[in-house]
């Protein structure tokens, strides 16, 4: 999204994220959430999410007061709109991943399944035939057979006939790019595949980021890596291929989750030894309420507000957790988050140490 130099400068690069930066943007353009959301292809909990960290970065009460916000700083120009566009759909991820925008179709997994041809969004059918694409998705630069892709969707209810090859034929149709009938999805001996060059996985552009995070701290440049982990853990919308049947797409599910409460974990130990606590401790909370069962982000987020001496809100973590487990699950918390909460009674290593950061 284009700024000035001045509009930058009142923003706050350190303090507004660049996807913070659309939201406010678009809000300012006159923007309701749903548009927002639509404008920049993302669940309208992610919206509200931007928006409660926008207001709370920058000081402002409400709406209105982000509005009058973004006209003072100049990022929009009264009398004349948006200084610059209104990102259009389907341009987030190629900003984030520095893929310059243009058609071709843009496949998000790390949430619910969405598909966006030329930047507009693009239904690709039921259920079934959504989890076919998310195989081919989940599978870049590689052919996936058609005994794989029953296996992988329909697991023990393998139909008869040629069910797949029916699906594919209607997802060339839905995502047809000019004339050729396989612009998109290829086949070859082995199977069907992404046509490279022409796709873009948000899956594949998150690893890029980490690998590139990195190479940034073993330069030992800390910013830079938690400013890459930081990036890769926004591509992250919600639970990662939601609602879709499937062996692939249930083992996926918790293989995604699992990455990015690792990404989590580690961006946390950059942060904190940065002597970023706010930063870390904001992510960590966003992340405890969209996993509420989730153990381990709970125990790292109590370990973060021990170190700062938060006690009080470190035990409410505890509790909230407690609850969630109980009331979904009938189980209590296991020992790990346990032993956070009785480290933080002792009030053991308040303000030193470092959180433990998973493999990632």
């Amino acid at each position: 999204m284009p700024t000035t130099t001045a509009a930058q400068g009142a923003l706050g690069d350190t303090v507004l994220t660049p996807q913070e930066r659309e939201v406010l943007h678009a809000l300012g353009c006159g923007l309701r959430d749903a548009e927002i959301a639509d404008a920049l292809a993302l669940p309208g909990n992610v919206v509200a999410e931007r928006l409660g960290r926008v207001l709370g970065k920058l000081g402002l009460r409400d709406r209105a007061a982000a509005i009058v916000h973004a006209f003072d700083c100049g990022l929009v120009v009264p009398g004349q709109g948006p200084r610059g566009p209104v990102p259009a759909p389907g341009s987030t991820v190629g900003r984030r991943t520095g893929t310059a925008p243009g058609p071709g179709l843009r496949v998000s997994v790390l949430g619910p399944l969405r598909t966006r041809l030329a930047g507009q969004p693009v239904d690709v059918g039921p259920l079934r035939q959504q989890a076919v694409l998310a195989a081919l998705a989940l599978s870049p630069g590689r052919s996936v057979s058609r005994r794989q892709l029953l296996e992988g969707v329909w697991g023990r209810e393998m139909p008869d006939g040629n069910v797949v090859p029916v699906y594919v034929y209607r997802l060339r149709k839905s995502l047809r790019l000019g004339e050729r009938p396989d612009s998109v999805i290829r086949r070859d001996q082995y199977g069907y595949g992404l046509v490279h060059g022409v796709t873009e996985v948000d899956v594949v552009c998150m690893e890029d980021l980490v690998t590139r995070a990195g190479a940034a701290e073993r330069a030992g440049d800390l910013p830079e890596a938690v400013r890459l982990c930081a990036r890769a853990l926004e591509l992250f919308c919600g639970e990662p291929l939601a609602g879709l049947p499937g062996p692939l797409a249930e083992s996926e599910r918790l293989r995604l989750t699992r990455r990015r409460v690792a990404l989590a974990q580690r961006t946390t130990d950059w942060q904190l030894r940065l002597g970023r606590h706010d930063e870390a401790i904001a992510g960590l909370s966003a992340l405890a309420l969209e996993e509420p069962l989730n153990e381990p982000v709970a125990e790292m987020l109590m370990h973060a507000l021990r170190r700062v001496g938060r006690r009080a809100e470190a035990l409410a973590v505890f509790d909230r957790a407690g609850r969630s487990l109980a009331d979904d699950l009938g189980v209590a918390p296991g020992e790990a988050l346990s032993r956070a909460r009785r480290a933080v009674l002792r009030g053991d290593d308040a303000g030193t140490g470092r959180v433990r950061a998973g493999a990632a």
